[in-house]
């Protein structure tokens, strides 16, 4: 029997890298999968690749009429939602003094508001004792150069897990942040190598991490294996963040 057995799971923003792993992963452990991306090309091979037990909701996180649309799907299909891994984000890189208005929004647009509606508007259908994680990122910890911004969208993450934590207590529903380091990702294409040499010097473990990694540890907060885990930040960074 899988570790997520009988389970409803939605993941937005599962059409490559470490939610698409992680869909890949919580649907071999036996859960129903729902997923969400922008592009309806990229959509449908994500659920092709996915296989069975999964079906593909075309939206974008941060927009409320699609979050609805996709609550509906859930609602009438399955019911209800066990596990969310509200996913979906965005990074733009600036320094301070080249931030732009329309950037600012375009990255807490998704990653805050987007992550907050996605959690608020699958309350309704959420099962107690259900398990919400988010994404969140080492930038929200760790200082980089040119990434203010992002990293203080994922900052906000770890403050919205530790007050949903008290929101949502009655119903015996876990909130934790699922924090990586730098993954091997389509998001990694095009990084010069100097920069990604660099990033690489960062991380003790000397690599960097793979979807699969991030995966596993998703479907331990997903799973009753981390019953007595909530309010919490997991890093899976290879250390970059710890020391």
């Amino acid at each position: 029997m899988g570790k997520l057995n009988g389970k409803v799971a939605v993941i937005t923003g599962a059409t490559s890298g470490m939610a698409l792993a992680t869909a890949r992963l919580f649907v071999e452990e036996g859960a129903y999968v729902f997923v969400t991306g922008r592009r309806k090309d990229k959509l449908a091979e994500a659920v092709r690749s996915i296989g069975g037990n999964v079906t593909g909701v075309q939206g974008d996180a941060s927009s409320l009429a699609d979050l609805d649309r996709l609550y509906e799907t859930v609602k009438r299909e399955k019911g209800r939602i066990d596990v969310l891994f509200a996913s979906a984000g965005t990074a733009e890189f600036a320094p301070i003094g080249e931030v732009t208005e329309e950037q600012f929004d375009r990255t807490f647009g998704l990653n805050v508001r987007g992550t907050l509606f996605t959690v608020q508007k699958a309350l309704p259908l959420f099962a107690d004792g259900g398990s919400i994680i988010m994404n969140g990122a080492v930038g929200g910890s760790k200082g980089f150069p040119a990434i203010s911004v992002y990293g203080a969208s994922k900052a906000a993450l770890r403050s919205f897990a530790r007050t949903w934590t008290l929101d949502l207590k009655a119903r015996g529903i876990r909130v934790n942040v699922l924090s990586p380091g730098t993954i091997d990702t389509p998001a990694l294409e095009g990084v010069p190598k100097d920069a990604l040499d660099g990033f690489v010097k960062l991380i003790p473990r000397g690599t960097v991490g793979r979807p699969e990694e991030i995966a596993t540890a998703a479907l331990f907060l997903a799973s009753n294996d981390s019953s007595f885990v909530t309010g919490s930040e997991l890093f899976v960074d290879g250390g970059m963040a710890q020391i």
